[in-house]
Order: structure tokens, then sequence, then C-alpha cells
């Protein structure tokens, strides 16, 4: 069978914030009750329900991970990687009081290495663990890359996207997405990740430059107002102003230059026969983070239960595929499970859901 989903659309999502707030209070209950250890349960409950309710192309996502998967992983990374660094914690202020602060220093900069390695492997593991759990015609994806190699990239691109003065944080963002998703597979397809991080440049340089031109802009006003004998009444409340002004406009930028990244990088990305795209823009992102500060704010805190149903349906809406899928070529993917799940992603609470 071939499907050509374009004009139709090959995401949709049918779930209902009714349907969903039984599962989300009562995740939220049970997470309060049992001291947080119900959370991965409660992360499954979600995913299922969100997956079920999503559609691409002719049929239904289906999630596959449990609870248990999720709890095993978190209690494998805190003793593997959490005991560890209790001691480096605690032999640093050791040799600290020893007046061995050389070696102390050089101990901490060794752990702040490890753990910008575990960070990106943690990424890399958790989109592998995700995609193996993710089932669409009975298929799932996955990658028998271990990702060891993945966070090495993410040690040294990082530092690289520093030089210049972080001129080159784009490229380092746009080429481990692009690795880590050349390393995944869905079925028999190989992922093909072709994002270029020039066509996000010139927002980020927007966002590079604010800083510096609003500084400029203020400084000149602030001596103008303070030569004005009738000004200098007004300069505190003026300042209070300014820098609001400062932070909101560098985090519009900043939201439009993701929005504008998020869009490439997507746009590149294809399977087989599929082209991706995603079509929010910097507006849609912005009515949506607007949305969840008033949702928060109104419910005095309790309607963030409902922020994963939001983004979701979020990405579901505004994802799109485009091209051709021949079922018939479909086998089931001979990458190896991960048997447990994102713990190191849950560890250093850098995962998105």
């Amino acid at each position: 069978m071939d499907d050509d989903q374009g004009d139709a659309g090959a995401f949709a999502f049918d779930g209902n914030w009714r349907d969903y707030a039984p599962i989300a209070f009562t995740n939220l209950l049970l997470t309060i009750v049992t001291l947080g250890i119900y959370r991965f349960w409660a992360t499954t409950r979600t995913r299922r329900y969100l997956w079920s309710h999503t559609r691409f192309i002719d049929d239904r996502l289906e999630w596959t991970g449990t609870g248990k998967e999720l709890f095993v992983g978190f209690l494998m990374v805190m003793l593997i990687v959490g005991v560890p660094f209790l001691f480096i914690q605690f032999g640093a202020q050791a040799l600290i009081l020893q007046g061995r602060g050389g070696l102390a220093a050089l101990l901490t900069f060794a752990s702040v290495l490890t753990i910008s390695y575990m960070i990106g492997l943690a990424r890399f593991r958790a989109l592998r663990y995700r995609l193996s759990r993710t089932w669409w015609h009975g298929i799932r994806g996955g990658s028998d890359d271990q990702g060891f190699g993945y966070g090495a990239s993410y040690l040294w691109k990082n530092a690289v996207g520093m030089i210049a003065l972080g001129l080159l944080i784009p490229w380092s963002m746009m080429s481990l997405w692009n690795e880590r998703w050349n390393k995944m597979s869905f079925g028999p397809y190989v992922f093909d990740a072709k994002g270029s991080s020039g066509e996000t440049f010139g927002r980020f340089l927007l966002f590079y430059l604010l800083p510096i031109l609003l500084f400029a802009v203020f400084a000149f006003a602030g001596i103008s107002q303070m030569a004005n004998p009738n000004g200098a009444a007004g300069f505190i409340g003026t300042i209070i102003l300014r820098v609001l002004a400062f932070y909101l406009g560098l985090g519009l930028i900043a939201l439009a230059f993701y929005a504008k990244f998020f869009r490439v990088a997507v746009g590149g990305l294809s399977l087989s026969g599929l082209n991706f795209d995603f079509q929010a823009s910097t507006k849609d992102w912005l009515m949506l983070f607007l949305g969840d500060i008033a949702l928060v704010i109104c419910t005095l805190g309790i309607g963030a239960i409902f922020l994963q149903y939001r983004h979701w349906k979020f990405f579901a809406t505004h994802m799109e595929a485009t091209g051709e899928i021949h079922a018939d070529e479909l086998t089931q993917s001979q990458t190896k499970t991960a048997r447990h799940g994102e713990g190191l992603l849950d560890a250093f609470d850098v995962g998105a859901f």
C-alpha cells in the first residue's frame, strides 16, 4: 500500500482534556501519597493516553513502556552515578580543608566534564528508549548504538560551540540533533537528518547582539535623563522598566530563534520516502507558553498537571509528513531494546516529556 498523506494531514490528535483530567488528577494524588515514587508509573499512564490518541497516517501510535522500566532505570543511575558523585563532592571539600586547592579544582573540573558527557549520553539513550517503546502498525523504532560516541560528541561540540564567544552555538545544536537522529531507525528504515545551522544563524545573531544594542540605547538614554534636572526623580522607575524590557525582549528573541531552529531541524528529517515538517511559528510558540503561564497562575499551580497534555497536543498538531510509505515493505526493527528506562535523563532533569 502506498499512502500520500500530505494533504490529509499525516498527524492528528483527538484527545480531550476532560478525558485526560481523571488520569492527571489520579497521577498527582498517587505521586503525593507515595512521596514521588509513583511518578514513573504516572509518566507511563500519561504516555499511553497521549500515544493512543495520536494518529499517524492510517494507524494510532502505541506506547509499550512500563513504569517499572523507568523506576529501575532511575535506581540504577542513582547507584552507578549518584553515589560516586557524592564521594567526589565530599572528597573535593576535604582536599580544600587540607590546603590542596589545586587538586580539588582538578577533581571538580573532571566531575563537570563527566556530568556534561553523561547528559549527552542521557539525551541519546532517552530518544532510543522512547523510539523502542513507540509502536505503529506493530513496528517499533530504536538504535543499536549505545550512545557512548554521542556523549563524547556532546562534550566537544558544545565546547566548540562556545568558541568565538558563543557564535558557533547554532552549529553545535544542529550538528548534535543531526547526529542523534542519524543513528536512529524505525522498522527497517534509518532516519536521515540534514538540518542546516546556517538557516538559524540570523535569528541567533539577533539574540546575540540584542543585549549589546539595548545596553547602548539604555546607557545613552540614562545619561540624557540624568543631565535633565527634572528627569532624575523618575530615574529608578525607568531603570526597572528597562530591566523588564531587556529580559522580555531577550526572551522573545530566544523564543523566535528556537522556533526557527525546530522548524529547520524537523524539516531536515526524513525516513525512507517520508519527509517531516514542523509548522509552528514563533507566534504559536508564544501563545503556547503564555497559555501555560496563565493556566498555572489561574489555578494556583494545579493546572501544571495539564502541561504535558498541552505540549504533546501542540507538537502533534503542528507536525506534518509528506511523501510515500510502502506498507508491504514494513518489517519489525531488528535493533536491540533497552531493558531500562530514561534513568540518566531523569536523574539530570534535562529531559523533555
